[in-house]
């Protein structure tokens, strides 16, 4: 949902040719599937398009790639550090550290509860944009 927020967001602001955004697993329970469809149909309420996506599982080679690395829980942030072997360059970060109350994004798995996550993934995303606007 991130990915496709964050994307929306900086065409809005029309800076999305300064951006390259892509999400990644930190799991392999999902790859290949694809954009979980309650989370679609929660992206399709604000006419955002995640169509043809699919899970692909983050790799070392992602933090070579990527200026930031933006994990939405503590057990994406741990996955994150051990797929990518540390994080000697300050690369991973957590979503919501950037709002003004740091805490996981809310995870729809287990609650259902797709709208406590639209929330908290638009304004972490917002106030990331923000930051990295400035």
């Amino acid at each position: 949902m991130a990915e496709f927020v964050m994307k929306d967001l900086v065409k809005k602001a029309g800076v999305e040719d300064d951006f390259y955004i892509e999400s990644a697993a930190t799991s392999t329970e999902e790859i290949g599937n694809e954009v979980y469809p309650p989370a679609k149909r929660k992206l399709a309420e604000h006419d955002i398009s995640c169509k043809g996506k699919t899970a692909r599982q983050m790799t070392h080679r992602d933090y070579e790639r990527f200026d930031l690395l933006i994990g939405m829980d503590s057990w994406n942030f741990r996955n994150m550090n051990r797929i990518c072997g540390g994080d000697p360059d300050g690369k991973i970060h957590l979503l919501m550290d950037y709002t003004d109350e740091p805490r996981d994004v809310a995870d729809p798995w287990y609650t259902g509860n797709f709208e406590a996550t639209w929330r908290d993934v638009s304004e972490g995303c917002e106030r990331l944009l923000n930051l990295l606007t400035k």
